[in-house]
């Protein structure tokens, strides 16, 4: 058991800024270069944290976090070796603090038989806080008990109560297999895969738990991405003739699968039924929202070199991919991009869900302004984040308001694919650096990796990322998976000291049917301020699924007008009694006797 350590905290107050009028800026070229100069800030009334210390602190050893992942390459160039592998954030225990499950590769040997070696890894959140809030932070690796020892060749995860029973289950997609996790309720889980109807031999990576036929039970929506075998495995090379991965293209695309949840335990296969069988793309990245705003939920999926897909509730059990008219499947040049990651949230207060989609080096990230009625507009290069991203291959990623001043924010966790020339040689020639993008409340972004210390200074193979308040304190914190490597907790330092923005959590339940209202759409009033919007969700990102809560940053002030929860079947609530810096549970009321 590792020993229990404090969560550090800045003792230097940080620094306000607070500009009354609107700042004039210089806009970079459109496009622009690596090389182009960061817009400077605009700022209308809301301050930015100027952290005098780090803002993330690397603390996965000192916590006992410890996992490593395996890529099991071998010299084959086996696709599979470069994709990495996610991880999951949740409370399988209810204790009331996240816990974390690490998916791990593995060996990829076609001649082994039983797999041994390294498993996938469950760690149980140990946080104590004493009466003074002090905090301390330690994780016990609790697999073997849990009964979570996985030994597939492990892509993602995906977490949800599927049976209604008020304990968050556990699904793992693989290549070339996948499993679904039950969750006891006692510590442990069961692997009620097959007896579930879930066995899936083909390439799955991204997968999400959504309800969208809106009965009360949460259903399964699973990415697959190449037809790809180790047999069909093609010998490619790189620019100067050195062996490489090869590029997607080489081989099929896959289709989804969409399970139906019978609401007895077991998922029938309605990918055929809902129409999703009709298009075809290379899935990694999987979000879920109402991307048209009629109160159903929709799919988004981030495809490798081709195009993205819109999956529009059709509120019959049926879906239409209209990525392509939506505007969200192509870049502006009408081509598809080298999608990988997806953060899906409302970053400019307009009430809707907006897209940010990470790439491969050279295209940038893409940034889907939505219109509210299921319009998009490629808006990368109008909000500052071409250059900033044109360098890097990105993966992990979500909407966060990291300093809590209620704008929400960026983190992009990035590695390469195909070798770093200047890199070459050197063992493990993929590394690049993580990235921070400040919401500056004017559509615009401007990188403030450097404000977040040494931790998001080190270059590595960086894959799946997962977001939320793992030291319960008030800010989002961030696990980020290493392919081949140790992975990542960067504990989040904006709420501690004097002069931090305040905040609030929202856990919200329903007694019965979807337990943990996957779906709900809550708002947050402020006097005289837009209305903040947040998703109950934990998909989104690349591979991993994070905090199912949801999470507010207030700025300077904690007035609060009223907490508005749109439920999952449509029914609205608001709730006046809200309160700021705190994590609160809300219970849906029962509904009124019919007259």
């Amino acid at each position: 058991m590792a020993s229990a350590v404090p969560v550090l905290v800045a003792t230097a107050l940080r620094r306000k800024i607070w500009l009354l009028m609107i700042v004039v800026v210089i806009l970079p070229a459109e496009g622009g270069s690596h090389g182009a100069s960061a817009p400077q800030e605009i700022l209308r009334g809301a301050e930015r944290l100027a952290p005098a210390g780090p803002l993330f602190v690397e603390s996965a050893a000192a916590t006992g976090l410890a996992f490593t992942h395996v890529t099991g390459a071998g010299g084959q160039y086996y696709m599979a070796e470069q994709m990495g592998a996610g991880v999951a954030l949740f409370d399988y225990d209810n204790d009331g603090d996240l816990d974390v499950f690490f998916v791990q590769g593995g060996p990829l040997d076609p001649a082994s038989g039983p797999r041994t070696g390294p498993s996938s890894r469950l760690f149980r959140n140990d946080l104590t806080v004493a009466r003074n809030g002090t905090r301390s932070l330690r994780f016990t690796d609790v697999t073997d008990r849990a009964g979570l020892a996985l030994r597939i060749y492990g892509m993602g995860a995906a977490v949800g109560d599927y049976d209604n029973d008020g304990f968050l289950d556990l699904f793992v997609t693989g290549f070339g297999a996948a499993a679904l996790f039950h969750n006891s309720g006692d510590g442990t889980f069961t692997d009620v895969t097959a007896k579930a109807g879930l066995t899936d031999p083909l390439w799955s990576t991204s997968a999400a738990f959504v309800d969208y036929d809106r009965d009360g039970h949460l259903d399964l929506f699973v990415a697959h991405y190449l037809d790809f075998s180790l047999a069909s495995n093609k010998v490619c090379q790189d620019s100067v003739g050195a062996r490489d991965y090869c590029s997607p293209r080489a081989y099929k695309p896959m289709p989804a699968t969409l399970y139906r949840n019978d609401g007895r335990g077991g998922f029938t296969n309605a990918t055929q039924a809902a129409g999703i069988s009709k298009a075809y793309g290379a899935g990694l990245g999987v979000a879920t929202g109402d991307y048209n705003g009629d109160g159903w939920p929709d799919l988004y999926v981030a495809n490798d070199a081709t195009p993205n897909q819109l999956w529009i509730n059709r509120r019959d059990g049926t879906f239409a991919d209209e990525g392509l008219l939506s505007g969200a499947a192509l870049n502006a040049a009408g081509n598809p991009e080298g999608s990988m990651g997806i953060a899906s949230g409302d970053f400019d207060l307009d009430g809707d869900e907006d897209l940010f989609v990470t790439n491969i080096i050279g295209e940038t990230f893409a940034l889907y302004a939505n219109d509210g009625k299921g319009n998009f507009e490629d808006a990368r290069t109008r909000a500052g984040l071409a250059a900033p991203t044109a360098p890097y291959t990105g993966f992990g990623t979500d909407w966060i308001d990291y300093d809590n001043d209620g704008a929400l924010d960026l983190f992009v966790a990035n590695g390469a694919v195909n070798i770093v020339e200047a890199q070459r040689g050197q063992p493990r020639p993929f590394r690049m650096r993580n990235q921070l993008l400040h919401n500056a409340g004017s559509g615009r972004f401007i990188e403030t990796t450097a404000d977040a210390g040494p931790a998001l200074a080190a270059p590595d193979i960086y894959r799946g990322a997962a977001f939320g308040d793992i030291d319960n304190d008030g800010d989002v914190d961030i696990v980020v998976t290493n392919n081949g490597g140790p992975a990542q907790l960067l504990l989040n330092q904006a709420a501690h000291g004097a002069g931090s923005n305040h905040w609030m959590t929202v856990d919200v339940r329903q007694p019965a049917m979807n337990r943990f209202a996957f779906g709900a759409w809550i708002g947050l009033e402020r006097k005289g301020m837009p209305t903040l919007w947040r998703r109950v969700r934990a998909d989104g990102s690349y591979l991993s699924a994070g905090d199912r809560r949801v999470h507010f940053g207030l700025g300077i002030s904690p007035a609060i007008g009223a907490l508005v929860i749109q439920w999952p079947d449509g029914t609205r609530e608001r709730r006046p009694d809200a309160r700021a810096d705190a994590m609160i549970t809300v219970s849906r009321r029962p509904a009124p006797p019919a007259r």
